[in-house]
């Protein structure tokens, strides 16, 4: 798996988690959270966009995303189910990885796009308990930016 960082460009999984711990040991006082986040949009096909965003609270934040396209999907419901699906599992994945490096006391928070508002109301209560079930936590609109705005971004 493969992801972009918008200064750095193409990384591989282990290049992102390096770039992201040496951001880290930067500045190792400061306060950290560690976000995933997916979108998708809908063309002749779906394209998901996961996002993995490292904010340093208060001083700015560095960011990574993958792209994929899928099969078209022409339900609402299948395509949100899927983007929790692909941030679990990059969340799990970097869960692993920190908890072999000594980092596992980091917290990984997942953005869910959905929310109060729209179409997404219906499916919060699955969606976040999917994410608390698997151990995480979860955010909704408005404060899961890091779907409803840094994964979004990169569907377009």
């Amino acid at each position: 798996m493969e992801f972009v960082s918008p200064t750095k460009g193409l990384m591989t999984f282990e290049e992102m988690f390096q770039d992201m711990i040496h951001y880290i040991n930067e500045q190792p006082e400061e306060q950290y959270k560690l976000i995933t986040g997916s979108d998708s949009q809908m063309r002749e096909s779906a394209l998901f966009v996961t996002a993995i965003i490292i904010h340093r609270v208060g001083k700015g934040a560095r960011y990574y995303f993958h792209k994929q396209k899928h099969r078209y999907m022409e339900s609402l419901r299948q395509r949100i189910y899927y983007e929790t699906f692909l941030s679990l599992e990059t969340a799990s994945r970097l869960s692993g990885k920190l908890s072999e490096n000594g980092y596992a006391a980091m917290n990984v928070e997942i953005h869910l796009d959905v929310g109060e508002n729209g179409d997404t109301k219906d499916i919060i209560r699955e969606v976040v308990g999917m994410v608390i079930g698997s151990g995480f936590d979860a955010r909704i609109k408005p404060d899961s930016y890091g779907a409803s705005k840094v994964a979004d971004k990169y569907t377009k």
